[in-house]
């Protein structure tokens, strides 16, 4: 392991949020007039504090999504539309995930088979490469890795400390073979990450993720950790959440002191065509200044909006209604990658 590469935590200076705006020839084609103004409520509180990079199916998407946000008011000065074809808007899982090697950014850029083939990725799998092909990550080049890796199933403390989850990245339909010792090495050396902890249990109903780590638990600094409970034991998700809120009471800190917990309440059952899908408000997303958590119309929301002020009592804390976004699996970070700071200064790579 490379004793000067970090995976920084999202709480860090942030030059850009990326995200990538739904189109016709995505899952959102029969809803487009129900998920774009979440979207714009989505970007507009973003671009109010940083910047956003919009990925752009072409030219004609670009003009629609630029009318878009001026029609709602939204900063233009914070806005940067890009014209990069994809599959699925989210990015959370084929964006780059950056690492700092002795100050330089290096972006890691792993393969992405849509979520182990539950969908079709290719165009997905090659959005870093493109991106860096047109300068977008200020000169630094995405480092192409072998294995199959989505940056949902991560979370670290910036500080060496990964928390991921067995249910995904030791499954079969990504990278067959390789085990915890495996990975363990892999964050090591790519990721500078000499600790890693692993979930068992947590499971939300509706998944396509098989578990990722970023619905269930969050770290919100190196010593508290958020995540998603429940306390109805007729909800599907709960007893899978009670056994995963056990493992994270039974995990320790590198100091071998227990991370502060912080619990969120858990939404009723999202359900689509009758089939639950998996809302949970641990899937905020950190920028600058803000904390931005999906809602959902439901009584539970300001519960979780109180409970994620304490875990980040210096950030403002925005809601923002996710019901039309998680007919679809996913939400906020689900939707978005940062771009840490250190990309865009001169020192590339």
């Amino acid at each position: 392991m490379s004793s000067q590469r970090r995976f920084p935590a999202e709480w860090e200076p942030q030059a850009a949020l990326l995200v990538a705006w739904p189109h016709e020839t995505t899952d959102w084609r029969d809803t487009l007039t129900a998920i774009e103004p979440v979207y714009v409520d989505f970007v507009a509180a973003v671009a109010a504090v940083q910047p956003v990079w919009i990925l752009c199916q072409d030219a004609v998407h670009l003009i629609h999504v630029s009318d878009r946000l001026e029609q709602a008011g939204v900063d233009a000065n914070n806005i940067k539309p890009i014209i990069c074809s994809f599959n699925d808007t989210w990015i959370r899982d084929y964006g780059p995930i950056t690492i700092i090697d002795a100050d330089t950014p290096r972006l890691l850029d792993f393969r992405f088979n849509g979520w182990g083939g539950k969908f079709e990725a290719g165009l997905d799998d090659t959005v870093n490469a493109r991106l860096a092909g047109t300068c977008q990550f200020g000169g630094a080049v995405p480092v192409a890795l072998p294995q199959i890796l989505e940056g949902g199933s991560l979370e670290t403390d910036g500080a060496g400390t990964l928390l991921t989850t067995s249910g995904c990245l030791l499954g079969a339909s990504r990278n067959a073979g390789m085990d915890r010792a495996a990975w363990e090495a892999l964050f090591a050396e790519q990721l500078g990450c000499d600790r890693t902890l692993w979930l068992e249990h947590g499971y939300l109903a509706g998944d396509d993720t098989d578990g990722h780590i970023d619905t269930l638990a969050r770290f919100a600094d190196p010593e508290t950790i958020v995540y998603a409970g429940c306390d109805n034991p007729d909800d599907p998700n709960h007893n899978s959440l009670l056994s995963m809120a056990a493992e994270l009471q039974a995990l320790c800190r590198r100091d071998g002191k227990p991370y502060r917990l912080i619990t969120l309440p858990a939404p009723a059952p999202q359900l689509v065509d009758g089939a639950p899908v998996p809302a949970s408000y641990a899937n905020f997303v950190i920028i600058n200044e803000r904390v931005l958590v999906p809602t959902y119309n439901d009584p539970a929301d300001e519960h979780a909006l109180e409970q994620l002020q304490k875990a980040f009592p210096e950030r403002d804390i925005i809601g923002i209604d996710a019901r039309a976004m998680v007919r679809q699996g996913g939400v906020l970070h689900c939707a978005s990658m940062q771009i840490p700071q250190v990309v865009t200064t001169d020192k590339t790579s």
